[in-house]
C-alpha cells in the first residue's frame, strides 16, 4: 500500500512543476486525496457494500470537489491536476499514467444499464473543461484539448479539439494524394471569392480553415474543368466563340417600370419635387412617355 502511495506522489512530481515536497503533495493535493478515497470505495463496491461505497465517495466529493463513482476502474499513476469539477462515471475505465485537469467529465449518453462511459487507455491527457461522453475508447497517448466535447472514438496518439471534437493531429496520418494547384490560379480564386483562407498555414491545427482551403481548391478544380469544356465547345461551334449575352433594353421593361412607379410613388403629404430631387432622374423610354401623355 505504501509503495502504491509513493508511486502516486511521484507521479505528481513528474507532472506538476509546482509540487515542492512530499508533505505538501500529501496534504494539499485534492486529486491525490480523491484517488486514495476512491481506492477504498472501489474496494467496498466490489465487496457489494455499495451504500457505504457511495457514501464514502460523496464525502470525498464534498471535501475535494471531485466526483469519482466507486464503480469506475482507475489505473496506476493517475493524476488529477487542480481537480475541481471533475466527474468520472460508474462504468468509466482509466488506464495507467492518465492525466485529467479541472472540469473534465467522463460521462454517459444513455440511461440504459451496462457500459455507458468512456475508456481512457494509457497515457491519455485531457485538458480543462473537456467532456468525453459515451461508451467508446480514447486511444493510448491521445490528447484532448480544453473544452472539447468528444462523442466518438479517438485514435491512439491523436490530438482532438473543438465542439464536436475533431482530430487535428495523428501519430500515423492518413495518406492523401495532394491536389496539384497552380499557385497563381489559387491566388486568383482567393481574390475572386474574397476569402484569405490561404493566409493560414497548412500546419495550423484549425479544422475550419482547412475545410475552407479544401472548398477553395475544389472550386479551383471545377473552374479549370469548365474552362476546358468551354474551350472544347469553341472548337466545335464557332458561334460559341463570341459568348455575348442578349442586350437588355428599357422598352422591354416599360410596363413593369410603370407598375413600380404606381406602387411606390410618393406618399401623401410628401412633396413630389423633393422626392424627385433626392433620386437621380431616370430617362424613361419614348414609347412610354407617349402612352402616359
Amino acid at each position: 500500500m505504501f509503495q502504491r502511495l509513493r508511486e502516486d506522489i511521484n507521479s505528481v512530481f513528474a507532472r506538476d512543476p509546482a509540487a515542492r515536497n512530499f508533505l505538501e503533495v500529501l496534504t494539499n493535493y485534492p486529486g491525490l486525496h480523491a484517488l486514495l478515497v476512491h481506492r477504498l470505495s472501489h474496494w467496498l463496491w466490489q465487496k457489494n457494500l455499495k451504500w457505504l461505497a457511495r457514501t464514502l465517495s460523496s464525502l470525498a466529493r464534498w471535501f475535494t470537489g471531485i466526483e469519482i463513482h466507486p464503480g469506475a476502474t482507475i489505473g496506476r499513476r493517475f493524476f488529477i491536476d487542480h481537480g475541481m469539477g471533475v466527474v468520472i462515471g460508474e462504468t468509466a475505465e482509466v488506464g495507467d499514467d492518465v492525466t485529467l485537469y479541472q472540469g473534465v467529465t467522463l460521462g454517459g449518453t444513455s440511461w440504459n444499464k451496462g457500459k455507458r462511459h468512456p475508456t481512457l487507455e494509457d497515457g491519455v491527457i485531457v485538458g480543462a473543461g473537456a467532456k468525453i461522453l459515451g461508451p467508446f475508447t480514447v486511444g493510448a497517448g491521445a490528447k484532448v484539448g480544453s473544452n472539447a466535447v468528444i462523442t466518438k472514438e479517438v485514435p491512439a496518439g491523436a490530438t482532438v479539439v473543438g465542439i464536436p471534437g475533431k482530430v487535428v493531429k495523428r501519430d500515423e496520418p492518413d495518406t492523401v494524394t495532394p491536389l496539384e494547384v497552380d499557385p497563381e490560379r489559387r491566388e486568383a480564386m482567393r481574390r475572386k471569392f474574397g476569402f484569405d483562407a490561404y493566409g493560414v498555414s497548412q500546419d495550423m491545427p484549425d479544422p475550419v480553415a482547412r475545410s475552407m482551403q479544401a472548398m477553395l481548391d475544389h472550386m479551383h478544380a471545377v473552374d479549370e474543368r469548365i474552362e476546358r469544356m468551354c474551350s472544347t465547345l469553341r472548337q466545335i461551334d464557332a458561334g460559341f466563340r463570341d459568348g455575348r449575352l442578349p442586350e437588355l433594353r428599357d422598352e422591354d421593361f416599360a410596363n413593369i417600370l410603370a407598375d413600380v412607379d404606381t406602387c411606390c410613388g410618393p406618399q401623401e403629404g410628401t412633396d413630389k419635387s423633393d422626392s424627385d430631387d433626392s433620386k437621380p432622374e431616370r430617362q424613361d423610354p419614348e414609347p412610354r412617355r407617349r402612352q402616359n401623355g
